[in-house]
């Protein structure tokens, strides 16, 4: 997996966001939010979040929180699984330094990343659809990259992930 880099749109926010396969985060790095291609039985598994469409599950990390601790929180509370320990896939990062919208006082630091895990399903649980998300689906892995309503580097991780594992 080699290093890309695209800029998006969010709300009217320009951000540049910069893919870093195998990166680690270190104590200077703050992650702010964590995503899991987490697979069961070589199916992808993939969220109806409410207005975004269909994503990875994920979700911000809290307060006292590691990134692996918020990853397998949000894969119960968005996916109703439980994974195994997550393995890190690298890092995305988002960069304001080109946004004029900016707002230094705001939620998000001028820089921040957002990482990105593997893991595998040990458990499926009934699907409750209590928070955020409406629905799951068991993707095939390579019809999930078509299936995310998602930016391109979130398509090209689910992609290379699934090319690596069929090696």
């Amino acid at each position: 997996m080699g290093t890309s880099t695209i800029e998006a749109d969010w709300g009217g926010h320009l951000v540049r966001l910069t893919w870093l396969p195998g990166a680690v985060p270190d104590a200077g790095q703050i992650v702010t939010s964590v995503h899991g291609v987490c697979t069961d039985n070589g199916h992808i598994l993939l969220v109806k979040v409410s207005g975004r469409g269909w994503n990875l599950p994920g979700g911000h990390v809290e307060e006292g929180e590691s990134p692996e601790e918020a990853l397998l929180r949000e894969c119960m509370e968005e996916g109703c699984v439980r994974c195994g320990r997550p393995s890190l896939l690298g890092l995305i990062r988002v960069s304001h330094e080109a946004n004029p919208l900016f707002d230094p006082q705001g939620k998000y630091p001028l820089v921040a990343y957002q990482a990105f895990y593997k893991a595998e399903v040990q458990q499926r649980l009934p699907f409750n659809g209590v928070h955020e998300c409406t629905a799951r689906i068991w993707a095939e892995p390579d019809q999930a990259p078509h299936a995310l309503d998602d930016h391109e580097l979130v398509q090209l991780i689910v992609k290379q992930t699934v090319q690596e594992e069929q090696r």
